[in-house]
């Protein structure tokens, strides 16, 4: 049987990138996935790829940093299927100044997308949790629930150009601690991966200048050609990840193979570590 079976899995910012492939991954273990991206397109082709190989999943676009959309995005997952077992706070991107030129709503941004939105999301979930995780400690059932954050090793090393990003993604880590201690009673694993260079339209190699328009900002994507050959260079396995191999990383902490482990942050990044 497939070791995710039965279990609802909610996955943000899985319409693309590193989310689509966590959102595939547990699919493909049996899991039912709540989808979301910003736009409405890539979620629901996620969603389409997902049934068309048999699994179960539902879309729940829009943006994790507007009000009320945690509450919508995790009670949309329960009335649909009926539980929360498997968060993976995975949405976010980058928008990089070195410190003289960054402004207050470039660094408010990065904090609220990547560390404000999930602290949203799990208060949201926390209801249903509580109320779940005592009806079995009741009964005598021991049931894990699983919650993984993504951070960066921007988050564990810094990363000059990107205070904003690494301020929260380091952010992350306390919040990872803080939680896996708060709830461990409730049989809940509360874990981080911390990427390094993954292969994604964010860290595509590329010598034009490239932009994307994230809520009214426009942000810049890719890397220098030669940046990233450098960045590569200093990866003891001489390349960056694709978005599969980031995913297999998210997988470890959802399996019950998982369940005795419990506020750590694993690095995924081919042996780079700072």
């Amino acid at each position: 049987m497939s070791k995710l079976y039965g279990k609802v899995a909610y996955i943000t910012g899985s319409g693309r990138g590193i989310g689509r492939a966590v959102a595939l991954k547990l699919a493909s273990e049996g899991a039912k996935v709540v989808v979301n991206d910003l736009d409405v397109e890539p979620a629901e082709e996620v969603v389409r790829v997902i049934k068309a190989n048999g699994g179960e999943a539902i879309a729940v676009p829009g943006s994790v940093t507007e009000a009320g959309f945690a509450d919508k995005f995790i009670n949309t997952g329960i009335d649909a299927f009926g539980g929360v077992d498997i968060i993976v706070n995975n949405a976010g991107y980058t928008w990089d100044a070195l410190v003289h030129k960054m402004s207050d709503d470039q660094f408010d941004a990065m904090i609220d997308v990547h560390l404000k939105a999930p602290f949203r999301i799990i208060r949201a979930a926390s209801g249903f949790i509580r109320a779940e995780a005592d009806k079995e400690a009741a009964e005598g059932r021991e049931v894990f629930r699983k919650i993984v954050n993504i951070s960066s090793v921007a988050g564990t090393g810094g990363n000059a150009g990107q205070i904003n990003y690494s301020s929260a993604k380091s952010g992350v880590l306390g919040m990872t601690k803080t939680m896996a201690k708060e709830w461990g009673r409730l049989k809940v694993n509360v874990n981080c991966v911390a990427f390094g260079m993954i292969q994604t339209r964010l860290t595509e190699a590329t010598n034009e200048k490239k932009t994307i328009v994230v809520e009214g900002n426009e942000v810049g994507i890719g890397i220098p050609e030669k940046l990233v050959s450098g960045m590569e260079m200093m990866i003891p396995l001489g390349r960056a990840g694709t978005p599969e191999e980031a995913a297999d990383g998210v997988y470890l902490f959802c399996i019950p193979e998982s369940n005795y482990i419990s506020g750590q942050t694993l690095i995924v990044g081919g042996g780079l570590t700072i």
